[in-house]
């Protein structure tokens, strides 16, 4: 019994010292990893794996396997090019991490719920009612193309709700006038994130106000509102294009097949079939306005509900403090319920077929959140590679020099590291506090001017990009591929970045909007003339 006994206590012993050996392996593991820097930290490779994804995906048309590649590179150069390593930081610190923070669930969330609405307005008949209400009071592609302009300026809340609110609403009655999925995509794309950034209410101004620290934040986004050259210049674009009716570069292609009858123009058509729901005839208009008008009151509340307005914060506090990925998904947890509610008073739907409608809206949205789960893990990538870090030492060794064409400059860098990056918001949180940090206690107006830069900059990389999150909404919300959608608008947005480049030369010297903005819309409109003659000269 005693040896029983000693054996039970030495395996006892042993077993305790195992555990604590094991413990402490563990937890240097852990401040192993915390502390660990790759070779390649913060120097010009961290932006390599996201240039690799952009270029990839423009040359094979295939964007799934280009986002995979760009990450597979981002996790080679982290772990130093082992294998072991490569494979966790994938999955671990990239596809499994995003998909593990609340704000991407919530977006996610948000998509498929409006995903299903879009699918219930459908299917009730409530968007082909509208087309053909639409077709009455709008007479031509022009009508139909200002009409899309003008419902994505007013939904200025947030770019997600605008690109896919948009795009529900507008594609049958473009449809109905030949407009191409791809110049449907471009018009929400365009009226999304620029119209958000000059909107003092909504989810980007709150983002902006937050990382401006130490100073007014909201004060400083209203006073940087007219400098915001490339917003308002696209604006102008949008318009003027639309008009003018100019064309150019791929979208010319798909335009002239679109008047034929080809909205799509190439074989891939990843939402052809998402639109042939069987037309229910006892759709109304009000079937898709009072879901959308529910949808956008609910989002609303849901927004300030977060930022504590029910708490007492007055409205413009309650915003700049809210979480757009909560406000939204409660937003349309309402709305969904509120439509559901509707459709069976109304009896054009049964309670059956509008549970149906869940797992379709959740297929059709599937592109888009494979998309999105790849660029959000891209960005882990370029995270962990200390992309951020690289870029705020470039941008401080230039403050010293150029101080008039800074604003230029800064907007030059901004639209690199979103367009490489995907993301407006990590821009402006790495751009801003080194603009105030140069400019508060020297040159306020500068500070403010350079402000705008990193905004416009911003949202003009995250416009271009293949990888934004924006971008892919801006696909999702017009059924357009997604390749087709990022092919056809670059050039668009190239041509506003240009003309925007030298307003912010003019800026940095004149340091006032009344001249630098007129000038930028003269060169835009003179531009765009110029265009359209060379056009008109090649097509002869």
């Amino acid at each position: 019994m005693r040896v029983i006994r000693k054996k039970k206590y030495v395996f006892s012993l042993l077993a305790i010292l195992l555990l604590t050996v094991l413990s402490a392996v563990n937890v240097f593991a852990a401040s192993e990893a915390e502390t660990y820097q790759p070779a390649m930290y913060a120097t010009f490779w961290a932006l390599v794996p996201p240039i690799v994804a952009i270029v990839l995906a423009l040359i094979t048309k295939e964007v799934y396997s280009s986002l995979f590649i760009g990450i597979l590179v981002g996790a080679l150069f982290y772990s130093g090019f082992q294998f072991e390593g490569t494979v966790t930081h994938i999955f671990q610190g990239g596809i499994i991490s995003v998909l593990s923070d609340s704000y991407n669930v919530g977006i996610l969330v948000f998509l498929v719920v409006l995903g299903a609405i879009v699918c219930l307005m459908n299917k009730a008949g409530g968007s082909a009612a509208f087309g053909r209400w639409a077709a009455k009071k709008i007479k031509n592609r022009e009508g139909a193309q200002l009409a899309t302009v003008l419902l994505g300026v007013l939904i200025f809340i947030d770019d997600y709700f605008n690109c896919l609110t948009v795009g529900s609403v507008m594609r049958p009655v473009t449809d109905k006038f030949n407009v191409s999925r791809a110049k449907l995509s471009y018009l929400i794309d365009a009226t999304a994130a620029p119209v958000c950034i000059i909107a003092p209410i909504s989810s980007w101004a709150a983002a902006v106000t937050g990382f401006v620290e130490g100073e007014d934040g909201f004060s400083i986004f209203i006073h940087a509102i007219p400098y915001n050259f490339y917003a308002l210049l696209t604006i102008v674009m949008m318009i003027s294009m639309v008009l003018m009716r100019v064309e150019y570069g791929p979208m010319a292609v798909h335009e002239a097949n679109a008047k034929k009858g080809d909205i799509y123009t190439t074989p891939d058509r990843p939402y052809e079939e998402a639109g042939a729901e069987s037309e229910n005839e006892n759709g109304n208009v009000i079937d898709l306005l009072i879901p959308i008008i529910t949808l956008i009151v609910c989002c609303v509340i849901g927004m300030i509900y977060t930022g504590g307005f029910f708490s007492g914060s007055d409205f413009v506090t309650a915003f700049s403090n809210s979480d757009a990925s909560v406000g939204l998904t409660l937003g349309s947890f309402f709305g969904i319920v509120v439509t559901i509610i509707l459709y069976m008073v109304r009896r054009v739907l049964s309670f059956k077929d509008c549970m149906a409608c869940l797992p379709e809206g959740f297929k059709a949205m599937v592109p888009a959140i494979l998309i999105l789960t790849f660029a959000w893990s891209l960005k882990s990538m370029t995270d962990s590679l200390g992309a951020a870090e690289y870029v705020a030492g470039v941008m401080e060794s230039c403050a010293g020099s150029l101080m008039n064409f800074l604003p230029a400059i800064i907007f030059l860098v901004g639209c690199g590291l979103a367009f490489a990056t995907g993301t407006s918001w990590g821009t402006f949180g790495i751009l801003i506090p080194i603009v105030v940090a140069v400019f508060e206690n020297t040159d306020p107006q500068m500070m403010i001017i350079s402000i705008s830069a990193c905004m416009a900059g911003a949202v003009c990389g995250d416009h271009c990009s293949p990888i934004s999150d924006t971008t892919i909404m801006a696909s999702a919300g017009g059924r357009c591929n997604h390749v087709n959608h990022v092919s056809t608008q670059l050039p668009y947005a190239v041509t506003a970045a240009a003309i925007s480049f030298i307003t912010y030369v003019i800026a940095g010297f004149v340091k006032t909007a009344w001249i630098a903005l007129p000038a930028g819309i003269i060169l835009m409109l003179g531009t765009l003339f110029v265009i359209k003659m060379l056009v008109k000269k090649q097509s002869a």
